[in-house]
């Protein structure tokens, strides 16, 4: 297979990942709408077609980096595209051990979003890596970050979930879809046990980019302060999610 038709397969991939996201999409919605219980046949044919696009998704991600012969995460389009991939993979986990079906609905729309981004402002022809991001450390730095950032956008999707349920219980209680989801407790725990999992992980990450500036003639003293700034944001995060 040439590189251009790699990149055209790659293409084609993601085109049907997101086709069929669309369609888990729809699946999960009318399960929230229509259906009271969790478990259903409808539920379990939306995660199924999650599974699919995931393997869509990793494989339109594979065939990028064949086609240009390096990690595809040279660019944003790259990075987006493999971000959206870890945070279904971090969903998919989630999933299927403790089984949070009604997850599916935001988690499909975030990561619908983040492929439209992609292809429609992001995207940029497949090309070998310029001089600067020739790197051992791109891959180190790049890698943490994309895992990172999934679960970290899961986290917040169940924050906001979260939010979102306790205004109703404030105010005249939950309505009748809402009623499957798990209790705020359970919530909150849920997405601390995340950013917990996670925060090494970023915090890797910022080490590793402030390093690679350093080796690529950056002045380390204005890495080393925006990664700082980086840890601090993530430490904040953290501090915010930890149960009271």
């Amino acid at each position: 297979m040439s590189d251009r038709s790699a990149a055209t397969f790659s293409n084609y991939l993601i085109y049907s990942a997101m086709a069929v996201f669309t369609l888990a999409f729809f699946l999960y919605a009318f399960s929230v709408a229509w259906q009271r219980k969790s478990g259903s046949r409808t539920t379990k044919l939306a995660n199924g077609q999650m599974v699919l696009a995931f393997i869509l998704l990793t494989a339109g991600v594979i065939f990028r980096g064949i086609s240009a012969h390096r990690v595809p995460w040279g660019n944003m389009y790259e990075f987006s595209i493999t971000g959206a991939m870890a945070f279904c993979g971090a969903f998919l986990f989630v999933l299927f051990k403790y089984r949070l079906d009604w997850l599916g609905l935001p988690v499909s729309i975030a990561i619908l979003l983040t492929l439209g981004t992609a292809i429609t402002l992001l995207y940029r022809p497949s090309a070998p890596l310029v001089p600067a991001l020739r790197s051992t450390w791109l891959v180190i730095h790049v890698s943490a970050a994309i895992i990172s950032g999934g679960v970290f956008l899961l986290a917040n999707t169940i924050a906001a979930t979260y939010l979102i349920l306790d205004k109703y219980e404030r105010s005249s209680g939950r309505p009748e879809w809402a009623k499957k989801i798990p209790t705020l407790e359970y919530l909150d725990l849920l997405c601390y046990r995340l950013v917990a999992f996670v925060f090494p992980l970023w915090t890797f990450a910022v080490i590793a980019g402030a390093i690679w500036a350093e080796q690529l003639g950056v002045d380390i003293g204005v890495g080393i302060q925006k990664k700082l700034g980086h840890l601090l944001h993530g430490w904040h995060m953290q501090r915010i999610f930890t149960p009271v």
